[in-house]
């Protein structure tokens, strides 16, 4: 694809503010950013919330900050501000609310009053014909004035995109070509859900659209959406964006990347004493090479060079080893010995972390020597563990089971602090009917390496969550190695175990 050199150009990234900034969001930031500074153009960030159940003010704050420590700043967004806002979804409910009403009016929309368990029935009986699962239009039979009276009435209703019953949608991606998906492969997308909130497809179509973005850069896994959009497009009588999908970062053994596989969370990286230019560095070797085959450049070099025809398919895959790799050659080539210092300094050789962890020590301490090997597993970036010691007053397989229940625990927690660390463990013993006492040496070992530590609670607060849940997940891997882990029934019967003593738990 040429690269444009109008300065019209605008491209967005859309996270949402529902769990820790996650990598791939940087990623996509990280391609979004370089082209739009080779042509000149804007740069916006979104922010997607209208999970209200799961949105939350503290997720938001990390995306900024997280997007802010690896450099990669927006020209338009919810705390700057910009011509074409506001730029969260949830104050825009307005607008939606009049797009989803003129496609209902002009018939590219439908109201839909399934019940959940007849969508169940519909869906299964599909499966059971080895048919694509979708909504099998049961309510377009429906009248204007029926449904209408309906909606009226008050009874709970979703609003469905009208898709075509045959033939297929042909569209043209940057990367890839002509693609082609038949229409009895798209589902009667749910575009208004009985909440009033906007999906993500009706909303992201309508924001790309009022938000002028001209260049649509996100992720392969929506490119099986692009019918329904495109559909949305057309109904509007919209011009669409340009559509480019990158390929998705996966784990070693080609997975998709996820954080059951591989520290997800940016923080995590930044917590664990990696540099953020390093990052990002290793991020746009995922899938783009200099013309001059460098392995190390800036976000400014990479934006330089930046052309689509250098962008690679493959799936690339997120090797921690290799970013670690990468990180040192960065601490060794980039950086002197004074700038290396002031960048420990910035991580943690501060007031501001030792402050928090001598009042944890200095009951233990003897002299002044005993504080590095004491305190060393709060600057580390992981702990080892053999699965035995793991599992303390538990039998392994117990201990396995109470630890994967923590980490769901703490996923959820956002008010990370000493207080709300031992609620959480107190509230686990007490479910699980054991004492306090007994689950402790399990996480005491998990978190620090020693069942003989610091005080457990304050110095997770002092790891932050990124680095305990990571630990956490190394412990749940060691036990498993040792043939003591959930299996897949075994996992799946805990969900429902959990959902049912603890309330739901986080995707």
């Amino acid at each position: 694809m040429e690269n444009s050199s109008d300065n019209k150009v605008r491209t967005r990234v859309a996270p949402s503010p529902t769990g820790d900034p996650h990598v791939g969001t940087a990623y996509m930031a990280l391609f979004n950013l370089a082209f739009t500074r080779k042509v000149g153009g804007q740069f916006v960030l979104r922010i997607e919330d209208t999970d209200q159940a799961r949105s939350s003010e503290a997720s938001e704050k990390a995306i900024f900050d997280s997007l802010r420590w690896l450099g990669l700043d927006w020209d338009e967004g919810p705390d700057v501000g910009g011509d074409h806002g506001p730029y969260r979804q949830s104050e825009r409910r307005d607008l939606y609310e009049e797009q989803v009403a003129q496609l209902v009016e002009t018939g590219a929309a439908y109201p839909c009053f399934c019940s959940a368990e007849r969508l169940d029935e519909v869906r299964k009986a599909q499966m059971a014909n080895k048919e694509t699962p979708r909504y099998d239009g049961h309510c377009l039979s429906l009248t204007a004035d029926e449904a209408g009276a309906r909606v009226d009435s008050g009874e709970s209703h979703v609003i469905r995109l009208k898709v075509p019953t045959e033939g297929e949608c042909v569209f043209e991606e940057e990367l890839r070509g002509e693609i082609r998906i038949p229409w009895s492969q798209v589902d009667h997308q749910v575009l208004r859900k009985s909440d009033g909130f906007p999906t993500y497809h009706l909303a992201n179509v309508v924001d790309d659209h009022f938000m002028e973005i001209t260049h649509v850069i996100r992720g392969e896994e929506w490119t099986n959406s692009l019918p329904k959009h495109l559909l949305l497009y057309q109904a509007f009588g919209w011009e669409p964006p340009k559509f480019i999908h990158l390929p998705l970062l996966r784990n070693p053994d080609k997975s998709k990347l996820s954080k059951r596989k591989n520290p997800t969370s940016v923080f995590y990286y930044k917590d664990a004493g990696y540099l953020p230019e390093a990052v990002v560095n290793y991020l746009g070797m995922m899938a783009y090479t200099l013309p001059d085959q460098r392995e190390l450049f800036s976000l400014e070099e990479m934006a330089e060079s930046f052309d689509f025809s250098r962008v690679s398919l493959g799936g690339p895959i997120f090797d921690v080893t290799k970013l670690k790799w990468l990180n040192g050659r960065y601490l060794r080539e980039k950086l002197s010995p004074d700038e290396v210092l002031e960048r420990l300094k910035g991580w943690k050789l501060n007031d501001s972390f030792l402050g928090q962890v001598v009042p944890l020590a200095v009951q233990r301490l003897e002299t002044l020597a005993d504080f590095a090997p004491m305190t060393s597993f709060l600057s580390a970036a992981e702990i080892e563990a053999d699965a035995e010691s793991l599992a303390g007053k538990l039998e392994p397989a117990e201990a396995a089971r109470i630890v994967k229940v923590a980490e769901w625990e703490f996923e959820k927690l956002r008010d990370w602090n000493g207080e709300a660390i031992a609620a959480i463990f107190k509230r686990i013993a007490e479910t699980e009917d054991l004492k306090l006492k007994q689950i402790m040496p399990t996480f005491f070992l998990a978190i620090s390496g020693s069942t003989v530590s610091l005080p457990l609670f304050e110095s997770m607060a002092v790891l932050g969550p990124d680095l305990c849940r990571s630990r956490l997940r190394r412990a749940l891997s060691a036990l498993s190695e040792a043939g003591h882990g959930l299996s897949k029934k075994g996992l799946k019967a805990l969900e429902k175990e959990y959902q049912a003593k603890y309330g739901a738990r986080p995707d």
